[in-house]
């Protein structure tokens, strides 16, 4: 089912792929926010911070709506739980990997002797 979605899927893990961009929508998760406002934290010009943005809005991360001459943008999580869901895949991987993982050593590692009364060194 996931997999159906692949083109979605290659643009929200580009989109996912930049720092500045992860930064603008874990800021977005809070509130919505101006161009200006996502642009703040960074040292970048406000050209640079649209580009960021369309890249989110090409993924479907973010949705922008124009009010007058301000640009508001505000999260869009449904790309996001795609992308979760396709991870859950690897975590359910590694969850049993690390599982087989713990009983094989659970069998291996030798009995653990009780710990002695600090009593008993006198």
């Amino acid at each position: 089912m996931v997999e159906l979605q692949a083109p979605q899927l290659d643009s929200v893990f580009h989109a996912l792929g930049d720092a500045t961009r992860r930064r603008m929508l874990r800021d977005l998760a809070g509130r919505e926010r101006t161009v200006t406002q996502l642009a703040a934290p960074f040292e970048i010009s406000l050209a640079a911070a649209s580009k960021h943005i369309k890249v989110l809005e090409n993924a479907g991360l973010i949705r922008r709506e124009i009010r007058g001459r301000t640009h508001l943008c505000r999260l869009d999580p449904g790309p996001l739980a795609t992308a979760h869901q396709w991870l859950g895949v690897y975590e359910r991987f590694w969850t049993e990997r690390l599982d087989v993982l713990e009983q094989l050593l659970r069998k291996e590692a030798p009995p653990v002797s009780p710990a002695r009364d600090k009593g008993d060194d006198q």
